[in-house]
């Protein structure tokens, strides 16, 4: 079995929530045009682990989603050039992990969470993951 990757995604919560995720069981994730976060996208396997950031409102990581439907063209365009995966969520974290929070750990200093700000969809190392859900468990 193929080691499992870790990614972070990014909403506003007036956009599209944890709890949304939660009360529809699933979601497409599409709408996202920047190359890095597609190719992010596209590298996004089945049963993959994804942290869920509310951005602008909170700033907090908040659940842990899982990849459920690898790439596709994204249903919100028809330029091929874009594409969406199907999450679902895992469970959520303990306790929220705040932007600051993430920001004032040394072992967080490289993620791209503040390293790429507006980047909306992520690669997350091994080692990042465990801080976060590390932090959640405070």
């Amino acid at each position: 079995m193929p080691p499992m990757n870790h990614w972070l995604v990014k909403s506003e919560p007036s956009t599209f929530s944890w709890d949304r995720l939660v009360k529809e069981k699933r979601t497409v994730w599409d709408g996202v045009r920047n190359y890095a976060a597609r190719n992010n996208l596209r590298d996004m396997k089945k049963g993959d682990q994804v942290l869920f950031y509310h951005s602008n409102e909170g700033k907090e990581i908040v659940g842990i989603a899982k990849v459920v439907r690898e790439h596709y063209q994204d249903p919100t365009t028809d330029d091929t050039a874009w594409l969406a995966v199907d999450l679902a969520p895992l469970k959520p974290l303990k306790k929220t992990v705040t932007l600051e929070q993430v920001k004032a750990d040394k072992r967080l200093a490289n993620i791209g969470l503040v390293r790429l700000g507006r980047l909306s969809v992520m690669k997350l190392e091994p080692e990042e993951f465990d801080v976060i859900l590390e932090l959640s468990e405070k």
